[in-house]
C-alpha cells in the first residue's frame, strides 16, 4: 500500500524559504562579528629619564637595658671637715713677701653724675619743680587769679578752652610758652601775657642736678549768665 503525502506537510515545497532564513541568520552573525570590539588594554609608558628617590630608612631603636642603681656612699659632715683647736699651731705656705707696706695705695673717686644737656627737656623728673611750695594745681589757681577776661571776647560772647605748654627752666623762670589750642587769638594772648608774668619756680632735678621740665596748662574762659 503506498503511503500518499499532502502538499502543505511536504517540507520540500519550502527548502526555498528555509535557504533564505539560513542565510539572513548567517549574514546577521557575520555583521554582529564584525561589529563587537574587544576592550582596548592601555600601557603607560615609563619615564626614563626620571631619577629614584632616596627614602631614608628610619632605624628602629629599642630601649636600653635598665642599669641597676648604684649606690653612693655618703660621708657624715666630721669626716669632711678637720676641726683644729685653738691651741695647736698650723703650717702654712702662704708669706708675705708679695706684701709692700711702703706702696702706695691709689683711690679713685667715685664716678661723677651724668651731666645732662643744656637743651634736655623732661616730661617727668626724678623731682619735679614746685611752684610756691605746690604742684601744677596750685599754679592753675594762680593763673585763674591773675587772668582778666578781654572785652572783645566778651563783647562777641566767645569762650572756651586754650591749652599751653611751657617749660620751667634751670633757674626756675618759666620759657618756652606755646599754644597748643585756642578757640579765639584774644584768650590765647591774655593766657600768655598772665604766664609771662609767673614769679620763678623751684626747678626740677634728675640726679641732684637742676634739669629742665616741660608742663601742659589749660585756662578754661567762660562767660556766666
Amino acid at each position: 500500500m503506498e503511503i500518499k503525502k499532502s502538499f502543505k506537510a511536504d517540507l520540500r515545497n519550502k527548502r526555498g524559504l528555509l535557504l533564505e532564513i539560513g542565510l539572513v541568520v548567517a549574514l546577521s552573525l557575520v555583521i554582529v562579528a564584525f561589529t563587537y570590539t574587544p576592550d582596548e588594554y592601555r600601557i603607560q609608558k615609563v619615564a626614563v629619564n626620571v631619577m629614584p628617590v632616596d627614602v631614608d630608612i628610619v632605624p628602629v631603636t629599642t630601649d636600653a637595658p635598665k642599669q641597676k642603681p648604684q649606690k653612693v656612699e655618703v660621708k657624715a659632715l666630721s669626716q669632711l671637715i678637720e676641726v683644729i683647736p685653738n691651741h695647736r699651731f698650723v703650717q702654712t705656705d702662704l708669706t708675705f713677701e708679695e706684701f709692700d707696706p711702703d706702696a702706695i695705695v691709689e683711690i679713685v673717686p667715685p664716678a661723677k653724675d651724668e651731666d645732662f644737656a643744656d637743651d634736655t627737656i623732661f616730661i617727668t623728673a626724678e623731682t619735679m619743680p614746685s611752684f610756691q611750695d605746690g604742684d601744677l594745681n596750685t599754679f592753675r589757681a594762680w593763673v585763674m587769679q591773675n587772668v582778666k577776661f578781654p572785652q572783645v571776647a566778651l563783647e562777641n560772647r566767645i569762650q572756651g578752652r586754650v591749652v599751653l605748654s611751657f617749660v620751667i627752666d634751670k633757674d626756675g623762670r618759666l620759657t618756652n610758652i606755646e599754644v597748643l589750642q585756642s578757640p579765639d587769638r584774644s584768650l590765647s594772648e591774655e593766657a600768655i601775657r598772665v604766664l609771662n608774668k609767673s614769679p620763678k619756680w623751684s626747678p626740677g632735678k634728675q640726679r641732684n642736678q637742676a634739669v629742665r621740665v616741660k608742663y601742659t596748662l589749660p585756662v578754661d574762659f567762660r562767660v556766666q549768665n
